[in-house]
Order: C-alpha cells, then structure tokens, then sequence
C-alpha cells in the first residue's frame, strides 16, 4: 500500500537565466504566461493554474509537481515523511509538501488549489473519415498559430537506479506500472507509471523512469493539445520561428500518442501530443522491449546521439 494515490501531476520547475527569452518560447509553444516577480506561470486551456513554472538563475530543471487528491492526504503525506506542509506560492495557491528523491530531484506535491474554469473546448470540426462523415456543410480552415495546449500530461525522468526510484514514487504516491521496458527477458531498464484512479480511466502514463546510462538528468516533459490540427500548426509554428526540433511528428507504440519534440532555448526538451491511451486500475502491466519504446508506427526514427548535424 502507498502512502497517498496522486491524481494527477502539477507542474514541471525550470530555472533560466533570461526569463523574457522563456516567456517568447512558452508562448509559441502554447502556453499563456504571466510573470511575478523573478519567476514565469504558464498554464494551458485546462483548469491546472500553472503547468510551467521558471525561475531566475542558472538554466536547469528544478522540480516535478505532483497533485494530491486532497489537503488531508497531503498532510498524510507530509507526516509519513516528517516533513511540514507549507502555503504554495503560486497561482490558484493550496498547499505543498517537498520531498527530495533517490536522484536528488525534488517532488512538489500540491493540494487544495484554487483550479482554473476551462476556456477550451472540444474539437468542434471533427475530421471526416472513409467510413464516417461527421462534419458536414462545413470547411475546416486552420489558421497558423502556436499549438493550443490544454495541460502537462506527463514528465519522464533518467535515474541512477530504477528499481530503487520506482519503488520510491509507488510506495509515495501509488502509480501502476502500464509498461516495463526490458533491455531483455528479465533486466528492465524502465517503466511508464500511470495514477492509480480506481476505475477512472487514466493517461497511460504520467511518470515515466527509465535507467540513466551517466548522471540522472531530466529527459523531457509532454504537454497534451487540443488534437492533431493543434500538433502541425504547432510544430510549424516553431519551426518558422527557428526552434529546434527534436523528433517527429510520429506516431509513439507504447501509450500511442501523436508526438512532436521541441527543444526551449536551453536544451530541455517539451512535447506536444494527442490521441493518448487511457486505462483504469483494472488495466494489467505488460512487459515490452526497448525496440518497442524507441520504434514508431509511423513517422521519423529517433535519433540517436551523435546522428544527425
């Protein structure tokens, strides 16, 4: 049994030394930002109040966020770990414990925020098919713009030990491994964790750890969009705008989302996706392949370290 089941994450932490600089980046990758002070709040159309969190200094990744179901199972939290629960300094406000993790991350478990009233909406020009005609008498003209983001899906973090840091995060916050990824039969190297939501269909993952081969180290954090127009007018978008791509657009096996990679003006990479899995408690853990983690169903290879320019 874990201490609490999260519901959700919260947020990713970065610090940059030129927050003008981020605050351009954010915004054309799709977030609204506000700045306070010496530090930037980016948020989607979702009801998260702040899904990006930057402070001034040294460019780094500076914290996971995590949502706890509520004020009483923070203070749960908070007791099992003999630490104190302090105000969140950021929007929408609530509560927050801080742990440090096996790899020295820090984890920011957040509850009682004030959350945000949605200013999204559903697809309203949904795409024809050959076998299903749903949009009918009307054209679907998509403008250039940045991607609209809804919110932070998931967060995947390299770790020094993977056995040690996934039953760090179970035995804490609850998560359901949906795939181990096996390096072969018996040594796994990783896994994508979902939020254990009872029968409450969850993203196939919100965490995923995957075995560091130097120092453990941020790897990406994915950020979901109104649907597929939102990936290519966003990714053209970036690409006029001059930012680095990284991968795709592609179709992932594992979790099965339509992807897109950008790199923000320091190096850490932000996805863009839609079309994600969705499972409930009930869902059992399978066991894959790194071929399967890294292979596509559609779209351009990864590349690897040292291909390409």
């Amino acid at each position: 049994m874990s201490i609490i089941a999260i519901e959700d994450i919260s947020h990713v932490r970065f610090c940059a030394p030129d927050l003008a600089q981020m605050q351009t980046f954010l915004e054309d990758f799709g977030l609204s930002v506000a700045k306070n002070g010496e530090r930037l709040f980016a948020h989607g159309k979702g009801r998260a109040p702040a899904c990006h969190i930057t402070e001034q200094g040294e460019a780094a990744f500076a914290a996971l966020g995590l949502r706890a179901s509520s004020v009483v199972d923070l203070e749960k939290l908070a007791a099992a770990e003999g630490v104190a629960s302090e105000d969140f300094d950021a929007p929408g406000g609530g509560q927050v414990v801080r742990l440090v993790d096996p790899n020295g991350y820090v984890v920011e478990v957040v509850a009682g925020q004030e959350m945000r009233s949605e200013q999204g909406s559903a697809d309203s020009s949904p795409f024809n098919s050959g076998y299903d005609h749903p949009r009918l008498g009307r054209a679907n003209i998509v403008s250039p713009a940045p991607a609209e983001v809804v919110r932070l899906g998931h967060a995947v973090l390299e770790v020094a030990d993977f056995r040690q840091s996934e039953a760090w995060y179970k035995e804490r916050f609850g998560f359901l491994t949906s795939d181990e990824i096996e390096f072969m039969p018996g040594a796994a190297i990783g896994a994508f964790m979902r939020c254990d939501r009872g029968d409450l269909p969850t993203d196939h993952h919100t965490l995923f750890l995957m075995q560091a081969q130097g120092e453990p180290k941020f790897n990406h954090a994915a950020f979901e969009v109104a649907g597929l127009d939102a990936v290519m007018t966003g990714h053209d978008h970036l690409a006029a705008k001059g930012y680095e791509a990284w991968w795709g657009v592609g179709r992932h096996i594992l979790g099965n989302q339509i992807f897109d990679y950008w790199r923000d003006p320091w190096g850490h990479t932000l996805e863009h996706w839609t079309d994600g899995d969705l499972l409930t408690a009930a869902d059992p853990p399978a066991q894959v392949s790194i071929t399967q983690l890294l292979g596509v169903q559609w779209g351009p290879p990864m590349q690897m370290p040292g291909q390409g320019d």
